[in-house]
């Protein structure tokens, strides 16, 4: 087994000390830290992503891994100063203003990190202007907007619209999600794609890319 699968599988396995270790290897050994994040982080990320989806593992052992591949990019993230990885997508994350969860938005910035998106998250009880601040700053190709509270729906739709409004709505592709959201109410209020959980927003941003 090669370095990069080891790192990969020390990454599903949620290994944080095996990751660090494994990925100081792969430095001694002359590898490149964005094919070690791309090779082992992502690709173990990915993995994860897709037991999850298929009910093999839940949401604590999802965190555990996500855990080790956090840590290892912080170990990589300096070495990479002037240096580019090909990122699949720049997001700006957020719950809607009047609605404070955020255990879901926080997996679906796991996600979505470990699988080689750049993640803005702008927080919880985000009014419109906040997302509209933050899409104009870093330019997103994808805002996701997440409400869990049936009451916040509303909001959800005057987000959008205030997008239509701020005359940014054509410049990103607007993702909604949360326990409340359904398929029909995403198209009722004008988003480009819905996901049902946070394993399926990479897929969603893959297909719309």
């Amino acid at each position: 087994m090669g370095i990069s699968d080891g790192i990969k599988t020390a990454t599903i396995e949620g290994n944080r000390d095996k990751t660090l270790l494994l990925i100081g290897q792969a430095l001694d050994a002359g590898m490149q830290p964005g094919d070690i994040i791309q090779e082992g982080l992502i690709a173990g990320m990915t993995v994860v992503g897709e037991r999850f989806k298929s009910g093999e593992i839940y949401v604590p052992e999802m965190l555990i891994a996500a855990r080790a591949m956090k840590a290892g990019l912080e170990k990589l993230r300096p070495l990479l100063v002037g240096k580019t990885v090909d990122s699949l997508a720049t997001v700006v994350l957020g719950t809607v203003k009047g609605d404070l969860h955020d255990i879901g938005k926080n997996l679906v910035a796991i996600m979505l990190e470990g699988a080689g998106c750049k993640v803005v998250d702008i927080g919880v009880d985000a009014p419109p202007d906040r997302f509209i601040g933050a899409i104009r700053e870093h330019r997103p190709e994808f805002v996701g907007i997440s409400a869990l509270l049936t009451t916040t729906l509303p909001t959800m739709r005057e987000t959008i619209a205030a997008f239509e409004t701020a005359g940014i709505r054509k410049s990103v592709k607007v993702l909604v999600g949360g326990a409340p959201v359904t398929q029909k109410f995403a198209d009722e209020i004008g988003a480009d794609g819905y996901a049902g959980n946070a394993a399926e927003v990479a897929d969603k941003i893959r297909s719309l890319k």
